[in-house]
């Protein structure tokens, strides 16, 4: 996974990055609504400082050109540890829905890289709907005076047009991000126009090269004569853009015949056109909010894409009856274009998949509640993803994590096609599979994974981990199910009556990769790590506070299979003998996603004479090292 991030206000936004998981696709924009008048300031803060790490954009043409974001403090934190699937070509050839967050105008809870103080924050966590893989968008926007100042800089030549496109590229690759969305919004004199298309073809050939797979966006704003005009359809004004990249972002005031107009003159590339559908619903085709969906089944119609901008209308309106219930009927109108189930009624045997944040989870984050009443003799089958994903020659190991009831069985369904069309489909259940031999091709029976000893923070109880491979070869996953059923005995013991007990299972994480073998934990002194930054103060009763910056790499190994890193301290105290002495229960401080992590002002007792910090390896099937063989960094508390 990667950190979420969202732009200032665009009016204080020349460069932005964002990421979440890699999914969909996603950009982060904001269209003409101001700050609410409440809203505090953004503070300003100097990025070469330490400080808890956080996501912020570029402002200034200056610092762009002169690399200031690899100067930051903040730089490594921001770097993404996902990276696009090998031999991406970019997206699929069918529709494709574009998601644009804008949240109240600013970076607000999900600034914060390692986490937050609110619980109640908005978060993007619908992704199983879509059925791409996630290609993460940074935005360049210019307006009002100030960009158009910048487009005098930037335009004046073809050779800055270059260098800027040649910096944007730069950043992308080292930031580990997908492509460009381009947003001029100024008016442009007609004598900067060749230099705006150098800017856009040479930006779009960079990308191509450096970052392969990525894509640059082009919105609708100003056209080919200079002129900031929304056009709200492909047409002679904006295509010239839209020629020298991978798409356009069309304004969300079109009328009902403008997607068929511009799959029109988009030919062959219909689905590079991104309809957009602003949820708030200002001048949007359909109105937005509940009735996005108005707007969607055009799009579908008229075979395009979509670009939804503002999602968290859910969140920032507080739609009833709370957050969590508004966002999964919000997620049945998106699913309408990806023809996704996302709420299943059969009569009156129901059964519900939806996320859920109040029971304890398998590592963090949310659930995938499977619930309702499954009858008699009755499995339930559902899709969780679609998409395209080729796996090569070699095996794939999956994992999985479930917490049911008793009486409640949940099994996880693959299906896949070869170069030559064929389907196959895999069934992966722990128990009473064979009941459905004729339903796939193939079933297997995984194994359960042995708990680790040794974790500080153990998963939540009940829930077991199911592991298992497949050796296929040149195949491409398709599709990710959910079969739920219940033990045969079971349907045996009620043949003759209706079942009337209920079904209750939780899905708590899917791990599926290609590797030729699980990861193998080096041994801590494989690691270095290293303390930066570190400083000092007093505290309250003969305290002091911490803030320490740890860093640590491997030596001579790639660690490209460990996804994670749990990081604890112990606080030590030497003994009348003068031995090292562990005092109170090891402390859980946060997870990384990069081989970076700041500690914050941590309070140290009075008495303690170091700490040991623990950096815990977590491989990408959700196994972890143990604690007692991770590498620490031993620190010597300060006189």
């Amino acid at each position: 996974m990667r950190t979420l991030l969202r732009s200032f206000s665009k009016h204080q936004t020349l460069v932005s990055a964002r990421s979440i998981l890699r999914y969909f696709s996603s950009t982060v924009f904001r269209r003409s609504r101001s700050p609410s008048p409440s809203m505090d300031p953004v503070p300003q803060f100097d990025p070469s400082e330490p400080s808890a790490p956080v996501s912020y954009p570029i402002t200034e043409l200056e610092d762009l050109e002169s690399r200031s974001y690899f100067k930051s403090f903040h730089y490594p934190f921001n770097r993404a540890s996902v990276e696009l699937p090998p031999g991406s070509v970019g997206a699929p050839e069918r529709p494709r829905i574009l998601v644009c967050h804008d949240m109240a105008g600013g970076y607000l809870d999900d600034k914060w890289i390692q986490g937050g103080s609110n619980e109640g924050s908005y978060a993007i966590w619908h992704c199983f709907i879509l059925s791409m893989l996630e290609i993460v968008l940074g935005t360049f926007i210019t307006e009002w005076k100030k960009g158009r100042a910048i487009c005098d800089k930037l335009l004046s030549t073809k050779e800055s047009a270059r260098m800027y496109a040649e910096r944007l590229t730069e950043l992308a690759a080292s930031l580990g991000f997908d492509g460009w969305l381009i947003n001029m919004e100024v008016n442009l004199d007609a004598g900067q126009i060749p230099y705006l298309k150098e800017f856009v073809s040479h930006l779009s050939q960079t990308m191509h090269s450096s970052v392969p797979g990525s894509l640059v966006i082009w919105y609708d704003s100003v056209t080919i004569n200079g002129d900031l005009r929304w056009q709200n359809q492909l047409n002679d004004k904006n295509k010239p853009f839209f020629d020298l990249c991978d798409g356009i972002f069309v304004n969300y005031t079109w009328q009902e015949d403008y997607p068929k107009l511009s799959a029109a003159v988009a030919g062959d590339r219909k689905f590079d056109v991104y309809m957009g559908i602003d949820v708030f619903g200002r001048n949007t085709y359909g109105g937005g909010q509940w009735n996005t969906n108005v707007a969607l089944d055009v799009l579908k119609k008229d075979d395009v894409s979509a670009a939804i901008f503002a999602p968290g209308w859910v969140y920032e309106t507080k739609q009833p009856p709370d957050f969590q219930t508004a966002q999964n009927r919000a997620m049945v109108i998106t699913s309408v274009l990806m023809d996704v189930k996302y709420l299943i009624i059969l009569g009156a045997i129901f059964l519900c998949k939806a996320f859920n944040f109040e029971e304890a989870s398998y590592s963090g984050g949310a659930n995938i509640i499977f619930k309702g009443n499954l009858g008699k003799k009755t499995s339930f089958m559902t899709s969780l993803f679609q998409g395209e994903l080729p796996l090569g020659d070699l095996p794939v190991f999956i994992s999985y994590s479930v917490n049911s009831k008793p009486g409640s069985l949940l099994g996880l369904s693959l299906k896949f096609i070869s170069e030559g069309n064929n389907e196959t489909s895999f069934l992966l259940a722990s128990s009473d599979s064979d009941q459905f031999a004729d339903e796939f091709d193939k079933v297997i029976m995984p194994h359960e994974a042995e708990n680790l000893k040794n974790d500080v923070v153990p998963k939540a109880p009940g829930w077991i981990i199911q592991e298992s491979s497949i050796s296929m070869k040149d195949q491409t996953l398709t599709e990710i199910g959910i079969l739920c059923y219940k033990p045969k005995h079971q349907l045996e013991d009620n043949e003759s009556a209706q079942d009337t007990s209920d079904y209750y299972a939780s899905l708590g994480h899917i791990t599926i990769r290609r590797s030729s073998q699980n990861p193998i934990f080096p041994s801590a002194n494989s690691w270095v790590v290293n303390g930066q930054n570190i400083s000092w103060s007093s505290g309250s009763q003969g305290t002091k506070t911490l803030s320490i910056k740890i860093v640590w790499s491997l030596v001579g190994r790639d660690d490209k299979l460990f996804s994670g890193y749990n990081i604890y301290v112990d606080k030590v105290k030497s003994s009348v003998d003068g031995a090292p002495e562990k005092i109170g229960e090891t402390q859980y401080l946060g997870v990384a996603k990069v081989k970076a992590f700041y500690v914050t002002k941590l309070v140290v007792p009075t008495g303690i004479t170091s700490l040991r910090f623990i950096i815990q390896v977590c491989g990408a099937d959700g196994t972890c090292q143990t604690v007692d063989s991770s590498p620490t960094l031993l620190l010597a508390v300060q006189d």
